[in-house]
């Protein structure tokens, strides 16, 4: 072990077990980014290789002493697999871990082609699921088409509405939400809210200091992204309706908690992809950073998980602030930031050992948090009211 480092067991699954998908999304970091891998993945994962997986994951599970583990089906688009291999993978996973382990299954889907049939499938097997969405129609179809430039936002739409109905609303997990500098924030949080979500995840849009994220200007002065998110914060924070996961995060970390999200804190990476073809990769974000960043040589039928743990590049994200650059090392919102999520910090020459790209984004969010956060603690020092959630 590396002074004093030991691996952390991976947790979460991802099962990429179909690596097309059924929109030409303008912004997708497996499609339309640096890594152009997909090209050469099989387009359905393999009944064999999906057995493969789940006796490597009931193996990781053992081997660790694992209570519970979370499996993540995506693509491209998932449901474009099929109802059989959804069944066989979860069905697979589930045998191979026994029941002393408590399998979280979820689909993460686009939600143009989810109907009854696949929410039917998805309550008998416990499969819950989450949708990307980008807010109202215009925001929704301004990156979110159909290759023929159709926008989705009618069909996600439909879908949307069955998940989130009596019926099979114990299955909706949440929304994916992309910030976009020309939405309005406080209308996409509206929107957002109308199927009455569980959870909603506000993501940056994927770029490295190579390939900036658009409106990311290099004056660090100017947080273009930090007051677009500050704006849908001072909206949430005094009633929430829902649970913002970003923003929640944050606060846990100030008050001295452990992350649970890959956007901020020190805590281990814990996921782990398996592709369509059987190989092995990190968190597929990385495919937005430079093509192959993703790979690691390992493949499911000859290699296992904890092969993937010893890999220097897992272990840097293992690390905890020793795994930051010297400049992060050194940041006063070191211990919450975490440095931003591992994609962003990518320059050519320096590769990850950078701050993010939204570093000044991330100062201003942080700080505006810890600064409202820490004037509902006085209001509650000095036995007054606050709102603090």
């Amino acid at each position: 072990m590396l002074d004093g480092w030991q691996p952390y067991p991976f947790r979460e699954f991802v099962l990429k077990i179909h690596s097309r998908c059924d929109l030409a999304c303008d912004y997708c970091y497996l499609y339309a980014m640096a890594d152009h891998s997909w090209r050469s993945q099989p387009r359905r994962m393999s009944p064999a290789i999906a057995r493969q997986a789940a006796a490597r994951i009931g193996e990781h599970a053992r081997r660790h002493h694992l209570d519970e583990i979370t499996v993540i089906l995506h693509g491209g688009e998932p449901l474009l697999a099929g109802m059989d291999l959804i069944t066989e993978v979860v069905a697979a996973v589930r045998a191979a871990t026994g029941p002393g382990v408590a399998v979280h299954s979820h689909v993460q889907t686009n939600g143009v082609r989810l109907d009854e049939a696949f929410l039917t499938l998805f309550s008998r097997l416990g499969i819950r699921v989450g949708i990307s969405l980008d807010g109202d129609q215009a925001a929704q179809d301004r990156h979110r088409r159909f290759a023929n430039g159709r926008g989705s936002h009618a069909a996600v739409s439909a879908g949307l509405a069955l998940l989130s109905s009596p019926r099979y609303r114990h299955l909706y997990s949440g929304l994916l939400c992309v910030a976009d500098l020309r939405n309005d924030p406080l209308a996409t949080y509206e929107a957002l809210l109308e199927s009455g979500p569980p959870q909603v995840d506000f993501l940056l849009p994927h770029g490295t200091w190579d390939e900036p994220p658009p409106g990311r200007d290099a004056d660090p002065a100017l947080t273009p992204y930090a007051d677009w998110l500050i704006a849908v914060f001072d909206a949430w924070y005094p009633r929430p309706r829902t649970h913002i996961r970003l923003f929640a995060e944050i606060v846990r970390t100030l008050l001295g908690g452990t992350s649970s999200a890959e956007t901020t804190g020190l805590a281990p990476t814990s996921v782990v992809v398996v592709e369509t073809s059987g190989a092995l990769e990190q968190v597929d974000t990385l495919k937005a950073a430079f093509h192959g960043a993703s790979r690691t040589g390992l493949h499911i039928l000859r290699d296992s998980f904890d092969d993937a743990l010893l890999l220097p590049e897992i272990a840097t994200r293992q690390m905890g602030l020793r795994g930051l650059c010297a400049h992060c090392q050194q940041c006063r919102i070191r211990l919450v930031c975490g440095g931003g999520l591992y994609a962003h910090r990518y320059r050519a020459g320096t590769g990850f050992a950078n701050p993010s790209v939204y570093c000044p984004d991330l100062m201003r969010l942080i700080d505006h948090i810890r600064q409202t956060v820490q004037a509902d603690i006085n209001e509650r020092l000095a036995g007054r009211a606050g709102s603090l959630v």
